[in-house]
């Protein structure tokens, strides 16, 4: 878009600046004020004459887009500026503008709501899991077996040096748990407190550490102390770090079973929210703004690094294996983002203030001094806006949800919580 200001309008803005800035001018050879309006032109008219070009180049790209009824997606490109006295202003901006589109009908939308029933075996199960996370490491005098835990000393080396992370004390290791690369925890199977063992092994040609990947690698082990799993017992003192005081097994196995129900319930909702997003995005099919979804990569790129440095990894060394996945997430985000919009101004939502209040109450439950907590969020602005987005959105998914077809499948409370590992334990569909 071509933007033309007349030199008029400029002229005037500069006239009233001199007028006021001749007022206080200090000019040598002048009282302060007093000199000629010529001299306060040819001292200042150039400056104040720029600072104007540049507010006004400004302002007119926002009126151009109220006049032009577009909606600019990002930042323009400012370019061919030409502005001299006598001449006004003129310039291009190159920009995006959001998308103009026809949603698709929600009624022609198939979605699936997960069920889940939880059961005996279920509560049982989340028991054991509950010991296996508590359970306690005895040193044993026997070889290695496989579930066993052992403290170990290395060496790696490559070609006979030394590599950067190739070498620990004490180290932790748990056989069976795939942590290691390929050949390191077998080769430490059957093996007793202070023996000494040497691993010829591989790098993964898909190894973290591109240094590393497909490389051979020597492992010089010596083996410190091999310990068994003693899982704890069901008493008072094991109950009570879960808040059970008394009641007994009988409480305690109804506290498991409450709190595996508001997981249920959290994990169901999650669930269908993004079946419904999924299959929202699906349906919709428009050209995104680029300028928007190269914000929303680099967003999701800084988020990728700050995890992998939390996890001591580098980024620099891995970020390329993500990038397909973050582009693909921020064109789905962007896209969704967009769509979700356009529903919630179709539909005419809003975030109902009774739901906002008791999800920020429910999130407050867990401090200390929840209404403080909920207070805070209430001064806060842009925490309340979140909330507040967050309750838009379900009532943008239930909208969806009462129009499009639904149909209803059954599930495990193990296939809830675990969908990546568990995709093939469905137990019924209607």
């Amino acid at each position: 878009m071509t933007v033309e200001i007349p030199e008029d309008r400029i002229a005037a803005e500069v006239q009233t600046r001199l007028e006021k800035l001749s007022k206080n001018a200090r000019i040598p050879g002048f009282r302060q004020g007093k000199a000629p309006a010529k001299v306060v032109r040819q001292q200042f008219g150039s400056r104040v004459r720029d600072e104007v070009v540049g507010e006004i180049l400004q302002s007119s790209f926002g009126e151009a887009m109220n006049k032009e009824d577009l909606r600019p997606a990002g930042q323009p490109v400012i370019d061919k500026v030409e502005s001299t006295v006598g001449n006004g202003l003129r310039y291009t901006a190159v920009f995006e503008v959001f998308p103009q589109f026809e949603l698709a009908p929600v009624e022609g939308l198939a979605v699936v709501r997960r069920v889940c029933n939880i059961g005996d075996a279920d509560v049982d199960a989340m028991i054991e899991k509950l010991r296996e996370q508590n359970k306690e490491w005895l040193a044993v005098e026997r070889a290695s077996a496989d579930g066993d835990q052992l403290s170990i000393d290395f060496l790696g080396t490559i070609d006979g040096v030394p590599f950067e992370g190739g070498k620990g004390e004490n180290f932790t290791i748990n056989l069976g748990s795939g942590m290691m690369i390929e050949g390191f925890e077998a080769g430490l199977t059957g093996k007793s407190a202070g023996e000494k063992v040497v691993l010829d092994l591989r790098f993964p040609d898909e190894y973290r550490n591109t240094e590393l990947a497909g490389k051979p690698v020597r492992f010089e082990i010596t083996v410190n102390k091999v310990s068994e799993s003693l899982l704890p017992a069901l008493t008072d003192d094991f109950m009570q770090k879960f808040g059970v005081k008394e009641g007994g097994v009988d409480a305690f196995r109804a506290e498991v079973r409450q709190n595996m129900e508001k997981e249920r319930e959290r994990a169901l909702r999650q669930q269908f929210t993004s079946e419904v997003m999924d299959k929202v995005a699906i349906a919709n099919d428009f050209e995104l703004p680029s300028t928007l979804v190269q914000s929303e990569a680099q967003r999701l790129r800084q988020q990728v690094a700050r995890e992998m440095a939390m996890r001591g990894m580098n980024p620099s060394n891995a970020m390329a294996e993500f990038e397909n996945s973050v582009q693909a997430q921020a064109h789905k985000r962007v896209k969704l983002g967009l769509v979700m919009a356009e529903i919630v101004k179709q539909a005419q939502l809003k975030a109902d203030p009774a739901k906002v209040h008791q999800t920020i109450e429910g999130m407050a439950a867990s401090y200390e001094d929840p209404a403080a907590v909920v207070k805070w969020y209430y001064e806060n602005p842009q925490q309340l806006q979140q909330i507040e987005g967050m309750c838009l959105e379900d009532e943008a998914v239930n909208w969806i949800a009462s129009r499009a077809q639904v149909s209803e499948q059954t599930v495990s409370f193990d296939a809830l919580m675990n969908p990546v590992q568990t995709d093939n334990t469905t137990e019924a569909s209607t």
